[in-house]
């Protein structure tokens, strides 16, 4: 028995070592690869490139709805972090290996738009990584409103609109600033899979996507329950 605890002992010592050691490969991977990304497209030229379309709208000229929709949505803990999001990667990892399925991802709204930015066809360990490093650097240099602006203003919404004026004229044909709560709800839950969830494509898979926006912002206390059913219900009207 004790020679048996013993090789136990030493099984898990040596796989935590090893796991220690592919670690520290995939950080300095990652960094090398957000390094890399910085000095062939700084940082700051990506921003400047997107202030300056004409589409570009800030989340300060949108309904306050289509914002609390979005952090509920896609990070509800966006102000408690710095760009990454400890408990929301343990909490991901967490609910993966209890369902065996890798449906959740744990990233933030600002390693999203890290990637985005950056590495929207690299889905290396070293790239997640990069992500963070990307993510951190966000943060810092333009601070968590602006980080909404940008990823508003970059993310896909389904049928070819990539930006939120793009998204708000091409569904509902109107300017973003006059979507109604409906209209918002709906949108800040597209893009968690523009694919599926593009109303001109799966309408019914987008209901039932809208559906858990409001759950969740009724979950995190942007909504009452009975708001959100007059939100729900905003569509028969």
């Amino acid at each position: 028995m004790r020679k048996l605890k013993k090789v136990l002992f030493w099984a898990l010592m040596t796989l935590l070592a090893a796991l220690l050691v592919a670690g520290s490969v995939f950080l300095l991977q990652g960094y090398r690869l957000y390094k890399s990304a910085l000095e062939e497209d700084p940082l700051a030229e990506k921003v400047a490139a997107i202030q300056s379309r004409a589409s570009y709208v800030t989340m300060a000229e949108l309904p306050a709805i289509y914002k609390d929709a979005v952090i509920a949505a896609e990070d509800h803990r966006y102000y408690a972090h710095k760009g990454v999001d400890p408990i929301g990667i343990a909490r991901a990892l967490w609910v993966d290996l209890t369902t065996w399925s890798l449906r959740e991802g744990g990233s933030t709204i600002t390693q999203q738009l890290a990637k985005n930015l950056y590495f929207p066809q690299n889905n290396s360990p070293a790239r997640k990584i990069a992500e963070m490093f990307m993510a951190f650097k966000l943060e810092r240099d333009y601070g968590k409103e602006v980080v909404l602006d940008l990823y508003i203003n970059s993310i896909y919404y389904g049928s070819g609109y990539y930006c939120i004026y793009d998204a708000a004229q091409g569904y509902f044909d109107k300017e973003p600033a006059a979507l109604t709560a409906y209209e918002c709800t709906l949108l800040a839950g597209i893009p968690n899979a523009p694919s599926v969830y593009a109303p001109t494509v799966n309408p019914d898979l987008a209901a039932q996507r809208h559906g858990q926006v409001l759950d969740k912002m009724v979950r995190n206390g942007y909504l009452t329950q009975e708001e959100a059913e007059e939100i729900q219900n905003e569509k028969d009207l």
